[in-house]
């Protein structure tokens, strides 16, 4: 584990710290790699998380989540202090069955789902395997064929894309 402390800064409405470079090369040996995101684990003031480690325009950040510190959006400027390490557990969701469903059921939007990016297809995956309540899943899941066939929002998205 790696241990440093750090500033939480603000980029949009995302709190975010930046890893030492040192820590930063460290990382990149462990995972193999230099470009896309790096999956992390650790634990800030202590607590647990597991987190993905990403570049976005141009330098690597860490955002904290509510999650991972209670209140986060409002504790920029405070310094807080973390242990980090790559972690090369398995993180893969698998699809819900719901979903591949209503996929099946919309032909459009399941070509549209396909052309999607993993990320973005991930994303959508993650929402609705979250989701509990199967009133919650059968809501989302309408706003998600909605979406992807360009008729409204979801997972804080405009467009597809």
């Amino acid at each position: 584990m790696y241990r440093f402390e750090a500033v939480i800064h603000l980029i949009g409405v995302n709190p975010f710290v930046f890893v030492p470079e040192l820590i930063l090369e460290n990382l990149f040996l462990k995972s193999g790699k230099r470009k896309g995101s790096i999956p992390i684990s650790g634990q800030i003031n202590g607590k647990d998380f597991q987190q993905t480690l990403v570049r976005f325009d141009g330098e690597w950040r860490l955002y904290i989540n509510t999650a991972m510190l209670k209140n986060s959006p409002k504790r920029i400027g405070e310094t807080v202090k973390l242990m980090i390490d790559f972690d090369p557990s398995d993180r893969s969701i698998a699809c819900p069955e719901q979903l591949k469903q209503a996929l099946d059921q919309n032909p459009d939007a399941k070509l549209i789902f396909e052309k999607l990016s993993p990320s973005r297809q991930k994303e959508i995956v993650r929402y609705i395997a979250r989701l509990k309540s199967e009133q919650s899943i059968q809501k989302n899941l309408e706003k998600a064929i909605a979406f992807l066939k360009g008729q409204g929002r979801f997972v804080g998205r405009a467009k597809p894309e």
